[in-house]
């Protein structure tokens, strides 16, 4: 019999607790062991027979060069609060109210002449005469009274943002680490002499674990406690901004960027706006940069024999895994830190040999979302095994190679209900992943497109973890996909144009007006408008949440009311009257809890059907359209009973038969069919027992499942 105790499973070790890291190794099954920020390895771990992770943040700890030479400091554009003139002056102190320890004034010969003022009333740019700049504050003359004014200007970024977490968090009193710009010539020397020093010095590594490469997401702290975090955008390019880099990027474009084109009238250029033409070229052009030095990092690792594995997390920006840039680097694996599943999808679907998942919660007093897991009042086990129920559905779709966890190992002293916890899901991974070994899970003939600005570059991603993006429907949508069998795409409006959807059987479209995901401008396009027409009409079928194809130019607001049935009144229809309706029995079960309201909500005419209605606003439509269908979903909000409501809404849609993928006949349970392993993995998603029949081609059988059991079936 296959043992599935050992293998594919990183611990982190920690000098000083020997023993501890030893045992666990051997609870958990570990192969290899790493270190974490913050902890080290003993040789006493190094030399007990298990490959070595080496984690290197590759442009942090270097804070002896960045003195010698400040100009090599990583920068941002920021935007003053602000500041209303009662006169013809006003005066605005740029960083008022921004994290000084974060934050410095860039005001050098070469950065001043890209600060910008702005008359934000008018939004109209101020002459260059018309303000001054003296020890810390821009004077502005000529203010029409009344108007509000701000400032942008270049900063330095003065302490590492993941640094800086740590010791707002998890109390950590070391040196405030600083970050260095590869685009600084001495800076990429040095960093380059000190990679190759390091792998020198330090032969019983195995794999250097790069955390992330060059610039992290943007994270902008405050003064004010009650808003310490500013804004935040995991996929934000905001902190590569340099004059070296606009320089460059001037150069090879033929046209400059200002600061407006990342303050955006003090917004920023977050992911959840659909990009303009100049930040694509600004994102491709970083994209180059970063793989191109990526790639001479990874060079060097490899010259010494040994393995490069990046992490997708932290400094990851200009990394993107689905762009067409990434393969070109050269990792021999990528690593996701996972409290989903679908980062689960994220990381598999990569192009690189290794996939590895680090499990949540991270062995920290206080959790990335904020728990206290390992702290007082803190249940690490029930963390884990939450976010496990989102993991293993994905891992039941698309397995990845390797599980493990990170942080400081000896806070599971005394903690054995998470052991235990942590040992029972290795060994579950590890049959998971022999069963996709021996052949894939059968999938639903059906093929479902998420339709959104970013197309597959942001595939099954918006711009976080789920707690950054938690209150947006399409990133529940992309959680309920991730364990569904059904193949998923992610296609952009330009896919579209190009005649994407002719191989697709749904598509879905959510999110709110003018965001990138619904898409704003985009659905101004009657080609775009016109092709989804048409695919509908010909026989697809389209979802759309929330406020999908919302314009604010038109004769409606929905581009596509006329497919979906319905559309939103923004007070455009004061005068007109509504069509009355009875809601129907819908013809699939709901999950009513999960779907929620859009305001202003109205049908567009009398073959609209109400599946379900709340307050006298419809939350649930089908229209019929052509020989296709439209469903209009007012929000949806993930859980196993969403997830299932969502798979039995596209089996009805595309007229599919669900037992040919496998089928559970209780919605609290999902399963996962592996017709070469004639093997079934069955999940129960309830916290109680559950008794449920499972159905698949070749036959049935009736289970009783433990609560939050992975029963795996060998037919």
């Amino acid at each position: 019999m296959e043992d599935y105790r050992q293998g594919g499973f990183t611990l982190p070790g920690e000098a000083g607790y020997e023993q501890l890291t030893l045992e666990m190794a051997k609870k958990w099954g570990a192969d290899v062991i790493r270190d974490s920020d913050g902890t080290k390895l003993s040789p006493e771990i190094t030399a007990a027979g298990y490959r070595i992770y080496s984690t290197i943040c590759i442009i942090r700890e270097h804070n002896a060069f960045a003195a010698a030479h400040p100009d090599s400091q990583q920068q941002c554009f920021l935007s003053s609060d602000p500041v209303l003139a009662t006169q013809g002056t006003a005066e605005i102190i740029p960083l008022a109210g921004y994290f000084d320890e974060q934050f410095s004034l860039n005001d050098s010969e070469d950065a001043l002449p890209l600060w910008q003022v702005w008359d934000r009333t008018e939004n109209r740019l101020m002459p260059r005469d018309r303000w001054t700049y003296k020890d810390g504050k821009v004077t502005v003359r000529g203010c029409v009274p009344y108007h509000r004014y701000t400032c942008s200007f270049l900063c330095w970024r003065v302490w590492e943002e993941i640094n800086m977490y740590n010791h707002t968090t998890n109390h950590w009193t070391s040196e405030h680490l600083r970050q260095l710009d590869p685009r600084h010539p001495l800076a990429w020397e040095y960093l380059k002499n000190w990679l190759k020093a390091w792998c020198e010095n330090n032969p019983q590594t195995n794999v250097i674990r790069l955390t992330s490469l060059f610039y992290n997401f943007v994270w902008i702290f405050g003064s004010d406690k009650r808003r310490q975090t500013r804004f935040v955008d995991w996929a934000s390019y905001d902190f590569t901004v340099s004059p070296a880099a606009l320089d460059a990027f001037e150069k090879e474009y033929g046209y400059a960027l200002t600061a407006e084109d990342f303050i955006h009238r003090g917004l920023l250029q977050a992911t959840h706006r659909p990009p303009t033409p100049h930040k694509r070229d600004y994102m491709a052009f970083i994209q180059r940069f970063v793989a191109e030095k990526a790639k001479e990092l990874v060079d060097i690792i490899h010259s010494f024999g040994k393995q490069a594995y990046v992490f997708y997390d932290d400094s990851w920006v200009g990394m993107e895994p689905y762009g067409p840039y990434f393969a070109s680097i050269g990792f021999d694996g990528l690593i996701k830190c996972v409290f989903s599943g679908f980062e689960c999808r994220l990381c598999a679907g990569a192009k690189v040999p290794v996939h590895e998942l680090r499990f949540h919660p991270y062995l920290f007093p206080v959790g990335l979302g904020g728990l206290p897991t390992f702290s007082e009042g803190g249940h690490p086990e029930k963390d884990a095994w939450a976010y496990w129920l989102h993991v293993r559905r994905a891992l039941a779709r698309q397995t990845v190679d390797r599980i493990g966890l990170g942080g400081y190992l000896h806070l599971t002293i005394g903690q054995n209900a998470f052991n235990d916890a942590i040992e029972e899901m290795g060994v579950t991974f590890r049959r998971i992943k022999a069963l996709h070994e021996k052949g894939a899970p059968r999938d639903l003939p059906v093929t479902v497109a998420v339709l959104h600005a970013w197309g597959s570059l942001r595939s099954w991603t918006l711009s976080g973890h789920f707690h950054e993006t938690d209150g947006n429907a399409l990133i529940h949508i992309n959680e309920a996909l991730s364990g569904l069998p059904v193949k998923v795409k992610f296609l952009s409006f330009e896919d579209v144009k190009n005649g994407a959807l002719r191989d697709v059987d749904a598509v879905i479209n959510a999110g709110r007006m003018g965001d990138a995901w619904s898409g704003g401008g985009a659905w101004a396009s009657p080609q775009i408008v016109s092709e989804v027409t048409r695919f509908v009409y010909e026989g697809g079928a389209f979802i759309g949440v929330g406020e999908p194809s919302a314009i604010e130019e038109g004769d409606t607001r929905f581009a596509l009311s006329h497919v979906l049935g319905v559309d939103q009144d923004a007070g455009q229809y004061a005068c007109h009257m509504p069509w009355a309706y009875e809601t129907e029995k819908a013809p699939f079960d709901l999950s009513e809890d999960d779907l929620s309201l859009a305001p202003g909500i109205r049908l567009t005419g009398p073959d609209t059907r109400v599946l379900l209605e709340k307050d006298g606003v419809p939350a649930l439509t089908l229209h019929p359209f052509g020989k296709g269908r439209a469903v209009y979903m007012g929000g949806f909000r993930y859980s196993p009973l969403s997830a299932r409501m969502l798979l039995d809404l596209l089996l009805y849609l595309t007229g599919t038969d669900g037992a040919l993928a496998g089928r559970c006949e209780s919605r609290l349970a999902e399963c996962a069919w592996f017709p070469e392993s004639k093997a079934l993995i069955v999940m129960n998603n309830a916290e109680n027992e559950l008794e449920t029949r499972v159905s698949w081609p070749d036959g049935g059988l009736t289970l009783r499942l433990k609560p939050l059991e992975t029963r795996i079936i060998n037919l």
